[in-house]
């Protein structure tokens, strides 16, 4: 039995390019459709959580109009360095 180890190289974004934050947000309309989507941002000055969480999902819901109406499953917020 012959093993073969495939590399691949995903190509980084430098971090100057990416914002100050990383988030995880699960939508889900039951028996339909889970989404699992993520990304970068930088909130504004003086941003709340609050006030990331609902620009989030009103990006995704604009960007995806099915999904206006998903519960919110998981919702993850978190400055963008190791």
């Amino acid at each position: 039995m012959t093993t073969q180890t495939e590399q691949s190289s995903i190509p980084a974004v430098p971090a100057q390019m990416q914002g100050s934050h990383h988030w995880i947000m699960t939508l889900e309309l039951p028996g339909r459709l889970t989404s699992s989507l993520y990304g970068t941002w930088t909130p504004p000055t003086g941003a709340t959580r609050c006030d990331v969480f609902t620009a989030i999902k009103n990006h995704i819901t604009s960007a995806n109009p099915d999904l206006a109406g998903a519960n919110t499953m998981f919702f993850a917020l978190e400055p963008n360095q190791l």
